[in-house]
């Protein structure tokens, strides 16, 4: 008699604890729906612009908005991505959605503030300024603003996003090629300052006009750095090139700003190295070891003397085997979200005044002096 009344108990108290579960799971079931408030959001973002086709370049650009329905859960809408235990909306991706329009502080957009992701890249904001009130969606780690006519200084504010993992405020260019964003005065060491986690940083075209802090060798988790056309000045920091996940640095066209190459080892992780149309100097140094390099700029420069033989025989990285064991030059096609690269091996070679090019690297080249 006691072993069923033990055995009774026993039962009873599963089904108390089942009737306690099954509902917990029922509702998160239910909470992974778009929230209200947040559908709500989106759908008055939405209302604030017209679909302009010319807004946007990328080839495969499609209007966006034009597929949302209201009646839809807002979580299946394109572009938005929520989280799938919460149900909260996490990331925002409206690139080259052909959005014309202005964007301001009180912009339903910053309700959202779960959003992780957010990429407007590729738009025509008609010249709004960038909103401080980005500084609001503290959770962001990737942030894409290019190619979007902002206009205007850019806002300290977003170094308050320490979470940032990529920041992308480059090309926010005019019909004639005029910059419109700029950076100036202490702003470029106030905007970088905690935001230590930064994996890319890509802001060509920014004008930002001061030099560049010595802050940017301690973000140790750098992989890309793009600050082309950007009015740098003084001397750029040695310490950078020595960044331990740098792949990517591109100074191009910043005629202002000096600097040197310093020696590299097998250490290096550079695949791409533009110092192009600079005012970097001095005689390149002999210790060259690029064993990932795959793309180098060093044009329009005042380098002198001679480029060591190292540099062309350590470069492996640039050339494949194919299966006859013939060595052949690297080439490729990179197709990116928005736009398609394609990177070809050539070389002009100026010889007392006469051009002559060459559309593949010729076989009988050993040694090239670019003094």
């Amino acid at each position: 008699m006691e072993s069923f009344l033990f055995s009774y108990f026993i039962f009873i108290q599963m089904l108390l604890s089942l009737s306690l579960v099954f509902p917990q799971h029922a509702f998160s079931f239910v909470q992974t729906r778009c929230h209200d408030h947040e559908k709500s959001a989106l759908w008055q973002f939405k209302q604030i612009f017209i679909i302009d086709m010319s807004a946007s370049h990328d080839p495969s650009s499609y209007p966006t908005l034009s597929s949302w329905n209201y009646n839809n859960d807002c979580c299946s809408w394109d572009g938005v991505d929520c989280n799938e235990d919460t149900g909260r909306v996490i990331g925002l991706d409206l690139s080259s959605s052909c959005l014309f329009g202005s964007i301001n502080s009180n912009s339903t957009l910053f309700h959202l503030v779960h959003l992780q992701s957010l990429n407007l890249a590729d738009n025509n904001f008609n010249y709004s300024t960038i909103p401080t009130r980005l500084a609001h969606l503290s959770h962001l780690t990737y942030l894409n603003l290019s190619r979007s006519r902002f206009f205007g200084q850019v806002p300290t504010e977003i170094s308050q996003l320490s979470k940032l993992s990529s920041l992308d405020l480059s090309y926010n260019i005019d019909s004639v090629d005029k910059r419109l964003l700029r950076l100036e005065g202490f702003s470029f060491k106030s905007l970088i300052h905690n935001l230590t986690s930064l994996e890319k940083l890509i802001l060509s075209t920014v004008d930002i006009a001061s030099t560049v802090p010595e802050r940017l060798a301690n973000l140790s988790s750098l992989t890309t750095m793009n600050l082309e056309s950007c009015s740098l000045l003084g001397e750029f920091p040695t310490k950078v090139f020595y960044l331990p996940l740098l792949q990517d640095l591109n100074v191009n066209f910043n005629y202002d700003l000096s600097g040197y190459l310093p020696e590299f080892d097998l250490r290096n992780s550079l695949k791409y190295l533009k110092v192009s149309s600079t005012s970097f100097s001095g005689e390149p140094q002999s210790k060259v070891s690029f064993p990932k390099l795959q793309i180098i700029d060093l044009s329009h420069n005042n380098f002198s003397g001679h480029l060591p033989c190292g540099y062309f025989q350590q470069w492996n990285a640039m050339k494949v085997f194919d299966n006859t064991h013939k060595l052949t030059y690297l080439n490729g096609t990179f197709r990116g979200k928005n736009w398609t690269l394609s990177f070809f091996y050539s070389m002009k070679v100026t010889n007392k005044g006469i051009v002559q090019g060459y559309e593949r690297l010729p076989d009988f080249l050993k040694m090239m002096d670019v003094q």
